[in-house]
């Protein structure tokens, strides 16, 4: 079963008045979450994460970045699509990307 469904792309000034933001409806939660388009530049620097049970994307966003609700960075930076799944049935290794190196590509 497909949980992610209804993907849209709405534009938020406040946050960028260049890049659309992904959202999606969430079936089991009932809500709907929010993320962003797949712009950020691949080519930086990055720590290679050996994945364990106990980890989560926002919990890895917590222990690299201090700030869990970057978790989209990792996310986006490994291509992953639906925030909700477990990683470690997965990846073996994500890649953590140097967050002072992030930057959008201009399209």
């Amino acid at each position: 079963m497909n949980v992610l469904r209804d993907k849209t792309q709405k534009r938020y000034s406040y946050i960028s008045r260049y890049t659309p933001f992904s959202y999606y409806y969430h079936t089991e939660d009932d809500k709907y979450i929010y993320g962003t388009t797949s712009h950020l530049v691949k080519n930086i620097t990055f720590v290679a994460h050996k994945v364990t049970q106990a980890d989560t994307l926002d919990s890895l966003a917590l222990n690299y970045y201090g700030r869990p609700d970057l978790y989209w960075v990792i996310a986006d930076f490994n291509n992953i699509q639906d925030p909700f799944i477990n990683i470690f049935e997965h990846y073996e290794v994500l890649n953590i990307p140097t967050i002072s190196d992030i930057t959008f590509k201009v399209e």
